[in-house]
């Protein structure tokens, strides 16, 4: 592996948090290609292959490199990439069985908010709402375990009411938070308020949509397309 190798990988990095992800991919595979086997180059485009719908490609990859090297971050953000693949691919279960293995061994803000999600996933309310709510108390401004809450009781509980206190708390945390926009919209339109709705759906799509979205963004454009008809 030589200069040009790393600084294509500072260039694929580059092309990333600019949101050229055409290019940042392409400049991804070519650094693997070449031998650089970088945390900081494989777990990011595993994102971008998870987000592009590229699941098995994704998951073979991470694989191929689990034993490689890592700090407990990095780590962590193996194995929720790996879950969100199969929980995606139709193995939710496995999925889950493994963040709850790596929750015994250290909790972590990101495995909390993506078994939180994951158990909301599977309809099991009672173990959604004790997870969950062991992850509030590990952090009550985490925006993700809010809206987790929030889908809790509106989507398996049917408390419409008690989720949007929960919806509330986490858009204000995180304004762009997408599934958060998508459900007060459900609201907006339950009041009527047409405009109100279309504008927090218009801002759900400036965000970056990932397969841990309840809303996808189909789903979003379709219910702001059936508004504005």
């Amino acid at each position: 592996m030589g200069f040009l190798t790393v600084f294509k990988a500072q260039k694929a990095r580059k092309a990333h948090q600019e949101g050229r992800i055409e290019e940042a991919m392409k400049l991804y595979q070519e650094v693997l290609n070449e031998g650089h086997r970088d945390p900081a180059v494989f777990l990011p485009y595993s994102v971008l292959l998870i987000r592009n719908g590229e699941y098995a490609k994704a998951r073979e990859m991470l694989v191929e490199y689990q034993k490689l090297p890592m700090n407990p971050d990095q780590k962590n953000q193996l194995f929720v990439n790996y879950a969100a693949c199969v929980y995606k691919m139709g193995e939710l279960q496995k999925g889950i069985d493994l963040l709850e293995r790596q929750h015994q061994k250290k909790p972590s803000g990101m495995i909390y908010e993506t078994l939180g999600y994951l158990y909301i996933e599977a309809g099991d309310a009672e173990k959604a709402m004790a997870y969950n709510m062991e992850a509030y108390e590990y952090d009550d401004e985490d925006s993700i375990t809010l809206d987790n809450l929030g889908q809790l009781y509106y989507r398996l509980l049917g408390d419409k009411e008690t989720a949007k206190g929960y919806f509330e708390k986490a858009l204000e945390i995180k304004p762009g938070q997408i599934d958060t926009l998508y459900f007060l919209a459900q609201y907006d339109l339950e009041a009527g308020d047409k405009e109100a709705a279309a504008e927090k759906l218009e801002t759900a799509l400036e965000g970056r949509f990932s397969p841990l979205n309840y809303a996808s963004k189909e789903m979003v454009q379709t219910l702001l397309n059936s508004l504005n008809a």
